[in-house]
């Protein structure tokens, strides 16, 4: 079946117990078990597992083509399960443009578990290889990236990890399996943060990666950074749209870049769509299309970015990504102290609306009327 078809159908089977075509939601904590510890219906406690955090987990494998996936109550959980799941001493690779959250975890966290880290432009494969050790276990790669929009050809990377005997895991957050599947390409596991496009409409968080299987599912066990089944049931609800959400995002995401890169008041726009984007080339081998993620940077500095940012109409000033609706952010000021984001840089989540009501809210809001 196409990927639009797996989408609506993942996680979708009718309730054998009632018919019911939208998947039920299992609330229970606690599940009957026999006086030895007997599990007739396969669950014993929440944190172990629950009936819909299973069904989305299947759901996900499903969508992205991989063999399990396991769902924790946010991305940054099971980002970092994957890394406790290494050994100690382990060396790992990361990108030096990355989620802020995966940034402080290298930084502050990696020592602390006995092991350690080197940051790269991945734009590179060059660089890449020279950043590698004899203790080299991982290549961390997140394509686009956040919030430069930065690509890294993913199948030269497998390649090198593959040389490496090292592992590589991709946080497709941004890209989602409806534009980019690493899996296909070699990669070992997929991270998302099903908070943003996966659940699609700003009202639930959680994450999910898959591979590593059973020191991965102890890890999520023991430390309790389990899905809740409400949330589980919001980002089964989500699949189901996200091919056709997706599509927009991706239609208006390029229309808005068009628009920006045309802008007397823009210094620059990141957007893997433009044929300007030094990874257009790539993002065009390995996605379908570019997404809804774009940054630009404002002329005359961070105030000037922060002026633009208070004009818009249409537009909200918030984190996260991924909803109906279109936000702006200005970034550093969201990473705090030492971010090392350009301070003249804002970040666009660009919503469903219709993209000229985009466009004229960011144009209004460069030219100060």
């Amino acid at each position: 079946m196409k990927f639009e078809t797996r989408a609506v159908h993942a996680g979708g089977k009718p309730d054998s117990a009632t018919g019911a075509i939208a998947p039920p939601i299992h609330l229970s904590t606690t599940f009957e078990h026999g006086p030895a510890g007997e599990r007739p219906g396969g669950y014993m406690y929440i944190r172990e597992g629950n009936p819909t955090q299973t069904r989305l987990e299947e759901a996900l494998a499903g969508v992205e083509g991989g063999g399990a996936a396991f769902v924790f109550a946010s991305g940054l959980a099971a980002g970092a399960a994957y890394l406790q799941a290494l050994p100690a001493g382990s060396h790992v690779v990361f990108p030096d443009d990355i989620y802020y959250g995966f940034r402080t975890i290298a930084q502050e966290f990696l020592p602390r578990w006995g092991m350690e880290s080197s940051a790269v432009h991945m734009g590179d494969p060059d660089r890449v290889r020279a950043a590698l050790k004899p203790n080299t276990r991982l290549i961390w790669t997140e394509t686009p990236s956040n919030p430069l929009m930065k690509i890294v050809d993913l199948a030269a990377v497998v390649s090198i990890a593959r040389g490496a005997g090292a592992r590589m895991i991709v946080d497709g957050t941004f890209a989602t399996p409806a534009l980019q599947r690493p899996l296909e390409l070699g990669a070992d596991a997929v991270l998302h943060a099903t908070t943003k496009y996966l659940g699609g409409h700003s009202d639930v968080q959680g994450g999910a990666r898959g591979e590593l299987g059973e020191t991965i599912e102890h890890i999520r066990h023991i430390l309790g950074a389990v899905s809740s089944p409400f949330n589980s049931w919001l980002v089964l609800r989500g699949l189901r749209s996200l091919s056709c959400r997706m599509e927009r995002h991706s239609s208006n995401g390029l229309a808005l870049a068009t628009a920006l890169a045309s802008h007397g008041g823009v210094e620059a726009v990141h957007y893997p769509g433009l044929v300007s984007h030094p990874g257009h080339a790539v993002a065009r081998r390995q996605m379908s299309a570019f997404g809804g993620m774009l940054s630009f940077r404002v002329r005359g500095g961070r105030d000037a970015a922060i002026r633009v940012a208070s004009r818009v109409k249409l537009f909200t000033n918030a984190t996260s990504l991924g909803g109906t609706e279109s936000l702006i952010e200005h970034r550093a000021s969201s990473e705090g102290p030492g971010s090392p984001t350009p301070q003249n840089l804002l970040r666009v989540s660009v919503g469903l609306e219709h993209p000229e009501d985009l466009i004229q809210d960011l144009t209004q809001a460069l030219e100060g009327s």
